[in-house]
């Protein structure tokens, strides 16, 4: 017998995130080590803001969302809002509630400055790098993040990446 198109207008849903994701996604150990990662980097977060004033987007939340921008290869912020708008996959990563709204593409843009300028971004990247090589996603994490990060901030994920030979041919050179 076929099935009724029927559309609901209202949605609750009992289950969370957590548990719509497969426990076999890629993701999933992902978050494990930037979770991991973003506790030894809780320190140098604490230093880049005041204790008064009004709260910004947290910089863990920023940090994954710039994740997510480089494996997906997303390339704009506006791109990258519109994900964590629908993709249940996406929030979940980040750690935005489905009830929570996303961030004004500009609000996004002016925190990932302020926390791109403290060098968070390359220690975060730096923190990764030991996960990265041991799951063998080194060179998935390198074409990704030459397309969306900003050079001085890439990190350096084996040492037979392009980048590597680059800077010991100069290093060399002096």
């Amino acid at each position: 017998m076929r099935g009724y198109d029927t559309q609901q207008a209202g949605l609750f849903s009992y289950l969370s995130p957590e548990e719509r994701v497969p426990e076999t996604h890629l993701l999933r150990p992902i978050r494990h080590y930037v979770g991991t990662a973003l506790v030894a980097l809780s320190p140098q977060l604490a230093k880049l803001y005041a204790h008064t004033g009004r709260s910004s987007i947290a910089p863990e939340k920023l940090l994954r969302t710039l994740l997510l921008q480089v494996l997906y290869s997303l390339r704009s912020e506006r791109l990258l809002m519109e994900a964590l708008q629908y993709n249940l996959l996406s929030r979940w990563f980040v750690g935005l509630d489905l009830d929570t709204p996303v961030w004004d593409v500009t609000v996004f843009t002016k925190n990932r400055d302020r926390l791109l300028t403290g060098a968070v971004a390359t220690a975060f990247f730096e923190c990764e790098k030991p996960a990265a090589q041991a799951h063998g996603l080194c060179s998935f994490f390198e074409q990704r993040i030459r397309k969306v990060v900003p050079n001085e901030i890439q990190p350096n994920f084996s040492p037979s990446s392009p980048k590597a030979h680059h800077s010991a041919e100069h290093a060399g050179s002096s």
